[in-house]
């Protein structure tokens, strides 16, 4: 009886579906479509509602990399440690990046999604891709690296620059390490003020919906669907092909270390549908470190690995990369030999890294892996200019699953990983979550866990 009216009064504490984020950001997508659809010149004055709404989020991603980071280094026994974390994500962020090139590729040799279009070159609208062939052109390495350095210790928080910000938080964490005992008031602060940032990040992921709903009835509005109808084999083979490789490939990677790529993405599935609705990923960043914390991963690791992943760790902007470059030359009837295609393969290693991880962030990198392999016209981006929006949310929700799978395995070889922690929060081990953790809730706060 008594285990009857606990089975009672649990059931009628459980919050109802509507009041979960992500059943609230699903929502949000599905009317923002249907508004897109049917009311199109309602859908793209929507715009604003999406883009405040990243600006908002991006406004706390300098505060939440800085306090996260500098607290997590300054409280390592080891500095060596730093070296050995970066290393490690480096090595596997090398890895998977070009083997999801070598996917796309591969994939596209296969499926030839752009044969039979047989559209002449001349017909393209080169002015069309114009600018993003100029941002291409202003690109290069070693400006990139340049760029990472900030003007000043604060400009890296003031521009919003994710790689600055990562410099910046390593510099000083290091040396808030090193002067010792000096500055443990100075860590103290900074963890009472990381309590306060996740608050604000709480109070600001409450407006999800109402910029999913603004964002994604802005796309549909905007560009439609008919638009993806001539081109439904790019769309349709680049979504098989992310989701070949995030199931079979990191998958593997997940089973390997002891955890399931499905339950992962479960656990995610409210910044998934956030990242679905805003086509960003940065969009999701702050929520991503507090729940891979919540996973058991370590606050050092997850600082360090996460803001770097989001720059050099891109598997869905890669398998695109390949995948549109090869739809490109198929589609106007161009043979690539093994040769241009290996030449492709490894420009697109190198143009690759540093893409941000927001909205048409990969199309400008493809510009500049085109300008460099001669045989593909950079005017034939113009094909896809119409879609690349649908393609964006693809390149997005590949490139965060993957920086999550990224930073539990970084953990996990650097022995920062909790694994009973990882399995609770997955709902895979002998316990589970009686509520889902709230993923705003300051680092203070774990979470109601019981066993059934």
């Amino acid at each position: 009886m008594a285990h009857q009216d606990h089975a009672k009064s649990s059931m009628a504490k459980r919050p109802g579906l509507h009041r979960h984020l992500y059943a609230q950001v699903l929502l949000a997508i599905l009317l923002g479509g249907l508004v897109g659809h049917f009311f199109p010149a309602t859908g793209e004055s929507l715009k604003p509602l999406g883009d405040g709404f990243i600006k908002l989020v991006k406004m706390i991603i300098a505060p939440v990399i800085f306090l996260t980071i500098s607290t997590g280094i300054a409280n390592m026994r080891d500095m060596r440690q730093v070296g050995r974390v970066a290393a490690k994500a480096f090595g596997y962020f090398f890895v998977f990046s070009t083997l999801a090139l070598v996917v796309g590729l591969v994939i596209a040799n296969v499926v030839r999604p752009g044969a039979g279009l047989n559209i002449d070159p001349a017909s393209l609208n080169a002015g069309a891709v114009a600018q993003y062939a100029t941002a291409a052109h202003e690109t290069s390495i070693v400006g990139f690296l340049s760029a990472i350095i900030p003007t000043t210790l604060v400009s890296a928080f003031v521009e919003g620059n994710i790689l600055q910000t990562l410099l910046v938080s390593v510099l000083f964490g290091l040396s808030l390490a090193f002067v010792g005992e000096a500055g443990a008031p100075v860590r103290r602060a900074l963890e009472s003020l990381s309590q306060v940032v996740f608050k604000l990040v709480a109070i600001l992921m409450k407006a999800a919906p109402v910029g999913a709903f603004g964002a994604f009835a802005f796309t549909i509005g905007a560009y439609g669907l008919a638009v993806i109808g001539n081109l439904v084999a790019l769309v349709a083979t680049l979504y098989l092909t992310s989701l070949i490789f995030v199931i079979g490939v990191l998958g593997l990677v997940c089973l390997a270390n002891g955890f399931s790529i499905f339950k992962l993405i479960a656990y995610l599935k409210e910044e998934l549908l956030l990242v679905l609705g805003t086509s960003s990923s940065e969009a999701a960043l702050p929520s991503l470190i507090q729940k891979l914390e919540r996973a058991g991963a370590s606050k050092s690791v997850v600082g360090l690995v996460v803001p770097t992943g989001y720059s050099f760790n891109l598997d869905g902007t890669n398998i695109y990369m390949t995948m549109a470059a090869l739809f490109i030359a198929q589609a106007m009837n161009i043979d690539l030999s093994l040769q241009d295609q290996v030449l492709l393969l490894l420009v697109a290693m190198l143009s690759s890294k540093g893409a941000a991880g927001i909205t048409g962030a990969g199309f400008i990198t493809l510009a500049a892996t085109l300008a460099v392999v001669p045989s593909v016209p950079v005017a034939g981006m113009a094909l896809i200019l119409g879609i690349d929006r649908f393609m964006s949310e693809c390149r997005a929700l590949t490139n965060f699953v993957g920086n999550a799978v990224a930073t539990l395995v970084v953990a996990r070889w650097e022995g920062e990983l909790d694994r009973t922690a990882l399995h609770l929060a997955l709902g895979s081990g002998p316990g589970r979550l009686a509520a889902a953790p709230d993923p705003a809730a300051g680092p203070g706060d774990k979470g109601i866990i019981t066993a059934d």
